[in-house]
């Protein structure tokens, strides 16, 4: 229907014999354009750019047929070049209309098509930018309304939970495996015992929750538990390499739950899923991921879990958890 209407409109510009004819056929297509944009169609948009370029170069191409003025008068005193502008004025064709109206007019066949499909592009271009600003506000407005809310609750719940839960992994050998453990650097928790956290989590909530690579179905495990269904995951690339019996670990795996409604981060907001950074001391998980966090969910209450360190606007909770921020 839209090529019909596109081949109708070139049809009806090749056909036209004045300039008013031309230029309804332009504000036709200047219309299609405004609701083409309204409606977010990307091919009506196309249709509409390349219809309202063919009747400007139409518009061109008849003015440049019109008499050009050599100085002469005409019976009321007033140049031809005068009674031109006149007559374009009376069809609502300004300065700026009838300059691009010229220049297209002056393109050849080719050069105009290559100038038509550009412009289509840059046109789709400005409506999916548009479109992208228009869910990254209403994403930042669903948000607020949603820290609002949960702050507003009984009990101080949390929207956003941030865990890295001592994980106790059982080596072959307890007796020649333990030189590593991370029981020789902090006390661990069984499974179990971290399954059974009481976290305070609001009705609309997510956890952010690291996990080991030889305990993934474990870690899984406890985000359900928790409350929260599996939905994505970052993945930290270390600087260096570590230990393992089936491969040698350099990466750690950042797993992402929610329960209830949690607005995703908008179009073009989205965090990469592969953060590289150096490895600190035992367990300590770069920061780039907190802040990632914290610009994600600028507005909702958040906790973190087994936390080192107290930071601003973050609660904290675990038995190496500060109680005052840093200064």
């Amino acid at each position: 229907m839209k090529l019909v209407k596109y081949d109708r409109a070139v049809k009806a510009l090749a056909e036209a014999h004045s300039v008013d004819e031309v230029k309804d056929i332009r504000d036709q297509a200047v219309a299609m354009q405004v609701y083409a944009k309204q409606a977010k169609d990307h091919g009506m948009i196309e249709q509409a750019t390349a219809i309202r370029m063919r009747a400007e170069r139409r518009l061109g191409e008849m003015m440049a047929a019109q008499p050009k003025a050599q100085g002469r008068r005409t019976d009321l005193g007033f140049s031809e070049t005068q009674v031109v502008k006149a007559t374009l004025a009376d069809a609502g064709i300004d300065k700026n209309l009838a300059n691009r109206a010229r220049r297209a007019a002056a393109l050849s066949e080719d050069q105009f098509a290559e100038k038509v499909e550009q412009a289509k592009k840059n046109a789709i271009s400005a409506l999916n930018r548009a479109t992208t600003d228009e869910k990254q506000e209403a994403r930042a407005i669903r948000e607020a309304e949603l820290g609002a809310k949960i702050i507003a609750m009984p009990g101080n719940p949390y929207a956003v939970i941030y865990a890295d839960p001592p994980w106790r992994f059982e080596p072959y050998s307890r007796d020649t495996g333990m030189d590593r453990a991370a029981d020789n650097h902090y006390p661990t928790m069984t499974l179990d015992k971290i399954k059974e956290l009481e976290v305070p989590t609001a009705p609309d909530a997510i956890l952010f929750l690291w996990a080991i690579v030889p305990m993934l179905p474990e870690a899984l495990s406890v985000m359900a538990a928790w409350g929260f269904e599996y939905v994505s995951s970052f993945v930290w690339v270390k600087d260096r390499i570590g230990t393992g019996y089936w491969t040698r670990n350099q990466h750690e795996l950042l797993l992402i739950g929610t329960k209830g409604t949690v607005p995703a981060p908008a179009p073009g907001k989205q965090y990469p899923s592969v953060f590289q950074g150096p490895v600190g001391e035992h367990s300590a998980k770069p920061i780039a991921f907190r802040d990632a966090i914290e610009k994600m969910f600028p507005t909702l209450p958040r906790i973190e879990l087994f936390a080192r360190e107290k930071c601003a606007g973050w609660d904290v909770w675990g038995y190496e958890a500060p109680q005052q921020a840093a200064e």
